[in-house]
């Protein structure tokens, strides 16, 4: 199989999510099935629901899945609405969050995620709301070091930021190769990112603010945590510092309980959740050369008390 299409962490993530033991396992994030088909082969008393915001991976992973039968249902949604997907009345073992960008999107220049294929600037998860050209053409010069800055960790954000105002004055930034170069020419030379292009920062921060990133993964957090059995398996794979963090601090405040506001004692009585990995799980030096893509995953699991 393409490395591109392989599942990230995938003995891992079925390590964890231990889907033996059967029941409903949500993939929230479906993209092409990989992980949700080794889930439904290792698993014959399990059954799957798999969201995707994007209608074409729904449609690729739902005929990948299909010789599973009436164990599997699919959904079309954001992960943000998990709750509603899966209907109030059901509760599921386990719940996969796979955050990454699938190959699907990165590998088709017409999506515009990747700065190594031109194409239109575009970066859209669900093919719905403003783009990626869009936020690029019209946001301030302040707006866009914000986001460069917020997002992408970008050290030179105000410069890169000035850069584009300056382009977009002589005609409008439309497609990946045009902001791609952009970016390099405004950048210094790298200092110890030699492997690292200089627009990687940027597009990253484009990405994660046309589709909300960020803040969808607080939300689905707290709606899985809620939706799990007790006993159910959280299972989320992060690939930058942003998402991780987001996920190591909500986990551990789920693990802690709530702080009582009159004496600050924190209510042990109140957790919800076992965190079952101290520290992130990287991929193994094997896997990374077998694909690249897992490189930056950090796996994080938990169990529902």
């Amino acid at each position: 199989m393409d490395a591109r299409h392989l599942p990230v962490l995938l003995a891992e993530s079925l390590a964890w999510l231990d889907p033996a033991r059967g029941g409903l396992f949500v993939d929230a994030t479906l993209g092409l099935g990989g992980h949700a088909e080794a889930l439904l082969e290792a698993a014959p008393a399990a059954c799957l629901l798999g969201v995707d915001r994007d209608s074409e991976a729904l449609e690729l992973a739902g005929a990948r899945l299909a010789r599973f039968g009436a164990r599997v249902e699919l959904a079309q949604g954001d992960f943000r609405d998990l709750e509603r997907l899966v209907g109030a009345s059901r509760r599921a073992a386990g719940v996969l969050a796979d955050l990454g960008v699938s190959s699907l999107q990165l590998d088709r220049a017409e999506r515009g995620f990747s700065f190594q294929r031109e194409g239109p600037l575009d970066m859209r998860m669900a093919r719905s709301g403003r783009t990626a050209a869009e936020l690029v053409n019209r946001s301030t010069e302040a707006e866009l070091t914000e986001i460069f800055r917020q997002y992408g960790e970008e050290p030179e954000a105000r410069r890169v930021a000035r850069a584009i105002v300056r382009e977009r004055e002589e005609r409008p930034i439309e497609t990946t190769r045009v902001l791609a170069e952009i970016v390099r020419r405004a950048k210094r030379s790298p200092r110890g990112e030699a492997r690292i292009d200089p627009a990687t920062r940027v597009f990253q921060a484009l990405r994660i603010a046309v589709n909300e990133e960020l803040d969808a993964v607080s939300e689905m957090l707290d709606q899985a945590v809620r939706m799990l059995d007790t006993d159910g398996r959280l299972v989320v794979i992060s690939y930058h510092s942003l998402e991780d963090r987001i996920v190591k601090n909500r986990m551990r405040d789920l693990a802690r309980g709530q702080v009582d506001p009159v004496t600050g004692r924190t209510l042990s009585e109140t957790r919800v959740l076992d965190v079952l990995t101290r520290k992130p799980v990287r991929p193994t030096p094997a896997e990374i050369d077998a694909n690249p893509r897992s490189r930056s995953a950090r796996l994080r699991a938990a169990r529902r008390l």
